[in-house]
């Protein structure tokens, strides 16, 4: 009887899964934003196979402001460096940074917004007052605050953009808990003695994951943009590492004369944060329980 009940339960699990992927599958963009960040992620990936990372760094100013070419696919900067080999593996501190910034979001939300929702009383006053106070203050900003008080360098940034985005994705994970904590199968468990922690861990965070993985696919577009605006303000990751906000703003005196300069990596951006939203979308439609089939 347990072994039937289980199969079942496993046939259920397929059956929805696949109905999941096939809402998703038919919002194109969304398909189209998965297809462009996956290529991204592989050309970033395997950036050491067909690019050297001396491009980067090295410099040759008898090559400065050379157009893009067969040689130089982007073209060159003001020292004469490849703007293609920085582009590429500035993209790995700009994604990396970003899948990082929001993993850190998603846990601390997750059990802040846990703890608030399903205890209430006065760790749902204290919690949410404090990220009432973090979000008072717009996210960039406070980033911006943040680091300047630590210092320049990648931990202190991922530091600070992570602490910006907690407070969105407690409020999240919070009013996802407040909807299922006197549902009949949290009721039923709490009269059998179940713990309140395998309570949450094994009845209520499976099923405010949907809502969850949908904020955060579109809060990392936007964590995406608030790297590349740190860098471009001069106060996130340093020159000479390569990060596409950083590239705009060494540049940024020469984009006039020289537009490929600005052009190229802000395309870069635009197009990836673009993606992230459209995946972000469709995972949203997919995960409505009211979209038809």
């Amino acid at each position: 009887m347990k072994k039937q009940i289980t199969e079942k339960n496993t046939c259920k699990k397929s059956s929805q899964l696949k109905m999941i992927v096939k809402r998703f599958g038919k919002n194109r963009l969304s398909i189209i934003g998965m297809v462009i960040i996956l290529i991204l992620v592989a050309a970033i990936a395997l950036a050491p196979l067909y690019c050297s990372y001396d491009k980067v760094i090295q410099q040759s100013l008898s090559q400065r402001f050379l157009s893009p070419s067969a040689e130089h696919f982007f073209g060159t900067d003001q020292y004469g460096r490849d703007l293609f080999a920085r582009i590429v593996y500035g993209g790995r501190i700009s994604l990396f940074c970003g899948l990082v910034t929001i993993g850190i979001a998603f846990v601390a939300g997750m059990v802040l917004g846990c703890a608030a929702g399903f205890f209430g009383g006065m760790t749902d006053t204290i919690i949410m007052r404090f990220c009432d106070v973090l979000m008072a203050i717009p996210g960039l900003l406070l980033a911006m605050a943040i680091v300047s008080a630590l210092g320049q360098g990648i931990g202190n940034m991922l530091i600070a953009l992570s602490i910006s985005q907690i407070p969105r994705e407690a409020r999240t994970a919070r009013s996802c808990v407040m909807t299922l904590r006197n549902q009949e199968y949290i009721e039923a468990a709490k009269t059998c003695g179940t713990s309140r922690f395998r309570i949450i861990w094994r009845h209520i965070v499976p099923n405010i994951l949907g809502p969850m993985i949908i904020d955060v696919m579109m809060g990392l577009g936007s964590t995406i943009l608030r790297i590349a605006s740190l860098g471009f303000l001069g106060i996130g990751i340093a020159s000479p590492t390569p990060e596409w906000g950083t590239i705009i703003s060494e540049n940024q005196i020469n984009i006039r004369y020289y537009p490929y300069l600005g052009i190229i990596p802000g395309l870069f951006i635009m197009i990836t944060v673009l993606s992230f939203n459209f995946i972000g979308d469709g995972l949203r439609d997919a995960l409505d329980p009211k979209m038809k089939n």
